[in-house]
């Protein structure tokens, strides 16, 4: 028994070691359809996104470890992910133009996904958006959200949901976004 046990530790280290040097991508951004009806029905003007803040690679909110594994976005860093979110769901509503004189400016204060917990892991996502038209600030607020997800202590169950989670908690956020009321009288016309 106590040899069957060793067995068991030894593997679980070596699950361990083995995901402390990959690199894992964060899933596709998928859009939540019920708050970009809400933001479609608050008649949006045309608007321009800026390039989400920090592009740097280096800044703490585009560095995300899971137990040691790299959690990397598929746009290059994690401002860039949310900025081709934005994107995104401003095309879906059909309110996006690169060149309109009103622009969404954003920047990551925070940005993490914890599975450090046996049971629950979790996640936190603060970003500063600014509406600006014409050059004259129409919103400037910060917008917080939390998830949380199933984890284990595990590191083969918790990683990949970690991983998995980081979709919805950009998902919530803009979710908090679009719902907000003084958003949506910043983009209107």
């Amino acid at each position: 028994m106590t040899v069957t046990r060793m067995h068991g530790f030894a593997f679980c280290a070596l699950a361990v070691l083995a995901t402390g040097c990959a690199q894992l991508k964060a899933p596709p951004y998928a859009a939540d359809y019920e708050a970009l009806d809400r933001l479609k029905a608050s008649k949006p003007a045309p608007v321009a996104v800026v390039k989400v803040q920090p592009t740097d690679p280096n800044d703490p909110v585009n560095n995300l470890s899971l137990r040691g594994a790299r959690l990397i976005s598929p746009s290059g860093t994690f401002a860039k992910y949310l900025e081709d979110a934005l994107i995104s769901d401003l095309k879906e509503v059909s309110a996006y133009d690169a060149k309109s004189r009103t622009r969404i400016d954003a920047r990551i204060l925070n940005n993490e996904i914890s599975v450090g917990n046996i049971v629950t892991g979790t996640g936190v996502m603060e970003v500063q958006i600014e509406v600006t038209r014409e050059g004259v600030q129409r919103l400037k607020k910060t917008y917080k959200a939390n998830t949380s997800f199933e984890s284990s202590f595990a590191g083969i169950v918790a990683i990949p949901a970690g991983q998995a989670a980081y979709s919805d908690l950009v998902r919530t956020l803009l979710r908090q976004v679009y719902a907000d009321p003084q958003f949506a009288t910043a983009l209107a016309s």
